[in-house]
């Protein structure tokens, strides 16, 4: 296990009822003039923002809305966010909604305090200042109610690419899976893949004797096996929902990854595909996590055929410990196809002609010098195989 620091301050409010809360929170959290951002019309509809807005205004603070942010959140409303919080000196960030909300949350937050362009962070700056962030979570899906990670896509271009720091992990954190109830099945299971992605992107490491975080990451893993099904089929199942609202955020706030290298290949593969074709970024993680998985597995069998045992409960062939290997991969494609995710290009909506332009954008775009490192460092030519896989 290597050296680490980690550092999670987040607090927590989980159950039924718990966004009529957020008031009192800001307010416990030091803030006085408040930004709400959301998404669609959704969060407008169930009269989530009235009862968020409500108990802003039962602790007297100011407020301000913002809505607009779509799925694969865009620069655009970030600029436009970082405009309004300095116009009306916000001081605290609410984020009512699922993953893309509370990134496009922290790319103003860490925009607003900063006199550069946000998009440095985005870059490979490390974000060390921000506004307060606040979240009410509507999605199980991206872990960024407990993370210090925020991904956007900049539209000139369309790069899609992370930015990093504990400054902006939310302060606080509302999570109550009723308000998950209401989401179509496809939806719920493209959550599903991406709290997958986020530990198997731990579990793949080249750091030996990790046992602790091994299983930690196995047992989450577990969960969601059991829970996603139950939760896909049947929208009011509380009990599904919770679990899986909890293990999302233990996917990604980084107790699962602390002293191991981890992968996150998947995930730069993913992003241009949700980057072009504006997919679901679970949906893209379902066709690509397999064939990455099948491209790499070479490079440590035994990692791979671990998870086909402990995970996908697979006999381990030790004459032959790949074709173990192989099987657990297959497995796991197989799961995620049952609760409805799909399998290749044509599914998602990809097509074989832009792998060039879609290599070209995680290789060269926005500064990249050829290659994306993690398990494995691979080039262009490795990810154009990698995309092929996916036809």
């Amino acid at each position: 296990m290597e050296n680490f620091t980690f550092y999670s301050p987040t607090y927590f409010v989980f159950g039924r009822d718990t966004e009529n809360q957020a008031g009192s929170l800001v307010k416990r959290f030091g803030g006085s003039r408040v930004l709400i951002h959301y998404g669609g019309g959704s969060a407008v509809r169930s009269g989530l923002i009235d009862r968020v807005s409500s108990s802003l205004r039962a602790e007297c603070l100011d407020f301000f809305c913002l809505g607009g942010v779509k799925p694969n959140p865009r620069s655009g409303l970030v600029y436009e966010g970082i405009e309004l919080c300095r116009r009306e000196k916000v001081d605290f960030i609410l984020a009512v909604g699922g993953g893309s909300v509370i990134d496009s949350s922290k790319a103003i937050a860490a925009g607003t305090v900063y006199e550069g362009d946000f998009w440095d962070f985005y870059s490979g700056k490390r974000i060390e200042q921000a506004l307060p962030v606040g979240t009410v979570l509507t999605i199980s899906a991206a872990g960024s109610e407990g993370s210090p990670d925020s991904v956007i896509t900049k539209e000139d271009g369309m790069f899609k690419r992370g930015a990093s720091g504990d400054a902006i992990r939310p302060r606080f954190s509302i999570l109550n899976p009723t308000l998950t109830q209401t989401l179509p099945p496809y939806q719920t299971a493209a959550g599903i893949t991406d709290i997958m992605a986020h530990l198997y992107e731990r579990y793949l490491t080249n750091t030996k004797e990790v046992e602790v975080t091994d299983r930690m990451i196995e047992a989450l893993l577990l969960t969601m096996i059991h829970e996603g099904p139950r939760a896909v089929a049947d929208s009011g199942n509380y009990d599904a929902r919770a679990n899986i609202m909890w293990a999302g955020m233990m996917a990604h706030n980084n107790s699962c990854g602390v002293g191991r290298s981890q992968d996150w290949n998947s995930h730069n593969i993913e992003h241009e595909l949700s980057a072009l074709y504006d997919c679901a970024h679970g949906a893209g993680l379902a066709v690509t996590m397999p064939a990455v998985f099948t491209y790499v597995m070479k490079h440590d069998v035994m990692r791979f055929a671990q998870a086909a045992v402990r995970i996908w409960g697979c006999q381990m062939d030790f004459a032959n410990p790949e074709a173990t290997a192989r099987e657990g991969i297959e497995r796991f494609r197989s799961f995620l196809c049952s609760i409805g995710m799909p399998r290749n290009f044509a599914e998602l909506g990809a097509k074989e002609e832009d792998i060039p332009a879609l290599v070209n954008a995680l290789c060269r775009g926005d500064g990249r010098q050829g290659t994306i490192s993690g398990f494995v460092t691979l080039d262009e030519e490795d990810c154009a195989k990698i995309y092929r896989l996916m036809v």
